[in-house]
């Protein structure tokens, strides 16, 4: 009897101690991996873009007196509903509403991804971020969900081997700066000095992550926590200052701002004045920003031949308007990605137009290119096509399809109608923190009767869905037979 009795404590011991042990050598291997952690690199294509850089630099001095300087004001989740000129009733913006009416506004334009850091990886480098194993959003250095990314062993930032709009203009000439959230990692090689730009003032990442500093180049000059009260105020100040100091030479400026990201903070003096609360309140100091934008570039003497564009990395979050759209931010409904756009060049673009046809975020960097009649990269893919002959009036869009990725391909539309596969929506119940997915679709929407995306169109249009479902498939094997876009 006693060994019967003993035989299963036994093996529950032996179990425990099984048990344990993995435990430690998982913990020791998990050290081991954080410890040997590097980013992925390809060194070939690093070298190329070196050889690149320095064929541009031969090209693009030779006639940099005669480009434009360039400001990219990008904003952080706010929706398309959020400004005056697209719809919205609770919030005033009259300095942004005077550069869509004096440029050229596209109505369907779309970040290139529904959250943070893939969206910047792709204005910035006119790539999915897919391309660059950084589809996902990138934690400070320390944070648990930054240690889970490298055992993984995903990107922790932006590969040096990829090509930004500051390493391109740079080379091209241009003094280069950052104003604002950067959110591309906060390691060296990957931080903005390490990228093309020349000056660097703000944050390494949104401003919900702790620690909270600003930065100027590699030096931190307001300590964590940052008073963000002052942030905007302080972002405005480093805007005139960069712009001052390099008005005689074309220069690039991303203007980056962390808000209507939460925590939204605004000064006292700015408070309680939207009818949209402290949402509204953060967006319209904002627009003041754009006023005060607008007074340096004209006071330096270089306003009419500065290209300012203004959009957002995805949709409205927990506030904020994503206009008559379904979704917000994280997901591929229009919500998500559907931002607005405005482009202003009064020498040389289209002003006081509107435009309907498709564009995207990835558009940006052959934009660019174009405007200076300079080559992309041969070695690798970009996702994007120029709009410059849109924005001008003179070209219809340059897409027959735009894609929706988030990790993977998760959609993809034309002019009327947009195609989403089957998968997991997330269901859960209100006053709850329970959720979970529920496979749905796939289903095709017809945009134009039916915008919010409401209603499967698929049985009404058996040849477009299926249509749709083999361009959607194609640009799946696409990217699983070269992720990374290289040639």
């Amino acid at each position: 009897m006693r060994r019967i009795v003993l035989y299963p404590v036994k093996l529950l011991l032996n179990a425990l101690v099984l048990v344990v042990t993995l435990a430690i050598i998982g913990v020791v291997v998990g050290v081991i991996k954080l410890a040997l952690y590097e980013q992925h690199t390809q060194e070939e294509q690093l070298e190329s873009k070196r050889a690149y850089l320095a064929n541009i630099s031969k090209l693009g001095n030779q006639q940099s007196e005669q480009h434009p300087n360039i400001v990219f004001v990008l904003y952080d989740d706010l929706g398309y509903g959020d400004f005056s000129f697209t719809g919205s009733r609770t919030i005033d913006t009259p300095n942004i509403d005077s550069l869509a009416q004096g440029g050229t506004v596209i109505n369907q334009f779309y970040s290139p991804a529904p959250v943070c850091t893939p969206a910047r990886f792709g204005y910035l480098t006119g790539r999915h971020a897919e391309r660059g194993g950084l589809s996902h959003v990138v934690f400070p250095e320390g944070h648990p969900l930054d240690r889970f990314l490298r055992l993984r062993g995903a990107n922790v930032g932006i590969p040096p081997s990829e090509i930004t709009l500051a390493d391109l203009l740079q080379a091209a000439g241009y003094r280069t700066g950052l104003v604002g959230k950067w959110h591309l990692g906060d390691q060296p090689g990957s931080r903005p000095n390490d990228m093309g730009f020349e000056q660097f003032y703000g944050a390494l990442y949104s401003n919900d992550m702790k620690p909270f500093a600003l930065y100027e180049n590699e030096d931190v000059v307001v300590p964590a926590p940052a008073d963000q009260t002052k942030l905007s105020e302080h972002y405005v100040e480093a805007t005139s200052r960069f712009i001052n100091a390099n008005k005689n030479a074309p220069f690039f400026l991303y203007l980056a701002h962390n808000f209507p990201h939460i925590p939204l903070y605004v000064r006292d003096s700015k408070l309680g004045r939207s009818d949209a609360g402290l949402y509204g309140d953060v967006v319209e100091e904002l627009d003041e920003g754009i006023g005060q934008l607008i007074d340096t570039l004209k006071t330096a003497g270089v306003y009419d031949n500065t290209l300012i564009i203004i959009t957002s990395d995805n949709g409205p979050w927990f506030e904020g308007s994503p206009g008559n759209d379904r979704g917000r931010k994280g997901n591929t409904f229009e919500g998500g990605m559907h931002v607005p756009f405005i482009a202003h060049w009064p020498t040389s673009l289209c002003q006081g137009c509107s435009l309907d046809g498709m564009a995207s975020g990835v558009d940006l960097m052959p934009t660019i290119l174009d405007i200076l009649n300079l080559p992309p990269p041969q070695d690798r893919i970009l996702d994007g096509r120029s709009l410059l002959g849109y924005l001008r009036g003179e070209e219809t869009t340059p897409h027959e399809h735009l894609y929706y990725l988030s990790g993977k391909v998760l959609g993809v539309r034309n002019e009327r109608f947009k195609y989403m596969p089957r998968r997991p929506l997330i269901h859960s119940q209100a006053g709850t923190n329970f959720g979970f997915g529920i496979p749905q679709g796939p289903w095709l929407f017809d945009l134009t009767n039916d915008p919010n995306e409401s209603y499967d169109a698929s049985a009404r249009y058996p040849e477009e869905f299926k249509r749709f479902q083999q361009v959607y498939e194609s640009k799946v094997e696409a990217m699983q037979k070269n992720p990374g876009g290289w040639r």
